[in-house]
C-alpha cells in the first residue's frame, strides 16, 4: 500500500518550516501590496460640450508660435 504524497517516511507531513514561512511571507506581501496600491476612483467625467465642426474644414490657425516655427525653418 502506498503512502500519501504529503507524508514522508517518518510519518511527518512534508510541510517544512521553510515552505510555511515562504507561504506566509507571500500572503503578507500580497496583503501589503493590496493596501498600498491606490484605488481607482470612479468619477463621472464632467460633461464637456463638443466644439462645433468648422464649416470650411479648418481647425488650423496660424498662431504666433506657428509663425515662429516657420521662421526657424527658413534657410
Amino acid at each position: 500500500m502506498r503512502k500519501p504524497l504529503s507524508e514522508t517516511t517518518e510519518g511527518r507531513t512534508s510541510l517544512s518550516r521553510r515552505t510555511l514561512f515562504a507561504g506566509a511571507s507571500t500572503v503578507g506581501a500580497l496583503a501589503a501590496a493590496a493596501v498600498l496600491i491606490p484605488r481607482v476612483k470612479t468619477e463621472e467625467a464632467a460633461a464637456v460640450a463638443p466644439r462645433p465642426v468648422p464649416e470650411k474644414g479648418g481647425g488650423y490657425s496660424l498662431s504666433d508660435h506657428v509663425k515662429q516655427y516657420y521662421k526657424t525653418t527658413l534657410i
